[in-house]
């Protein structure tokens, strides 16, 4: 199956360059110049992957804007902020918003295009039958891997396919202490200790949505993160 992707971005130029190099790699690609032509597209069928620049025409935020709606929409679409907006506040910004990743426009074609291939490769494992799932239970927590599906309490988490590589590294071993450098390579990500810490409260916010006395996510402080071992 070939895959979509939809590149926003107002720039022309940049938007045909982008898709140039994803249609030499064989995805289709769609190009739309701001949100609302974004939105108004994918009301019928979302894209396989979005990439989406922060400032979007005259909406100096209208890409974090288009990520909410597609979060409304889908918890598991891969959403990629590619922008020339560097500072951390707006990375931790896009991360809260249910982004899977944070790129500045000054990486490299190469890079871009293995980060998008791996998020693809985990979400291949969303169509492996359920009967080959390798399930990990601690508690009330449920974790499907092959499915990409997290539960607590037998309730979907909601959660993207960073918070749930996130989860996974922390529940795999309970009450051993994960270092942010850990979950990112468990993630297949490349963030900033300030993304990480934004995943990590997202997580939390989904989990206490199902359960107000989820308290499973520790912070070590100046170390990392561990899951709480037992019921949670």
């Amino acid at each position: 199956m070939t895959r979509n992707i939809a590149i926003v971005e107002d720039e022309a130029t940049i938007r045909h360059n982008y898709a140039d190099a994803f249609r030499r790699q064989g995805y289709r690609v769609s190009g739309y110049g701001d949100r609302a032509q974004a939105l108004a597209a994918f009301a019928d069928r979302l894209p396989d992957l979005v990439l989406i620049d922060v400032s979007l025409g005259d909406e100096p935020e209208g890409g974090f804007d288009l990520c909410r709606a597609l979060r409304q929409r889908s918890d598991t679409v891969p959403i990629i902020f590619l922008t020339a907006r560097d500072s951390d506040l707006d990375a931790v910004s896009g991360l809260r918003l249910g982004a899977d990743d944070y790129l500045t426009k000054d990486i490299s074609l190469a890079h871009l295009l293995a980060r998008v291939a791996a998020l693809f490769r985990r979400l291949d494992a969303l169509k492996e039958p359920a009967a080959t799932a390798q399930a990990i239970e601690r508690g009330a927590l449920r974790l499907d891997s092959d499915r990409l599906l997290a539960s607590w309490a037998d309730q979907d988490a909601g959660l993207s396919l960073t918070e749930f590589w996130i989860v996974h590294a922390l529940a795999r071993h309970p009450g051993h202490v994960k270092s942010r450098q850990q979950l990112m390579d468990a993630a297949n990500v490349v963030l900033d200790d300030a993304t990480i810490t934004s995943h990590i409260k997202r997580i939390r916010r989904k989990f206490i949505a199902i359960d107000p006395n989820f308290d499973a996510v520790k912070t070590v402080y100046g170390v990392g993160y561990r899951w709480q071992p037992g019921p949670g």
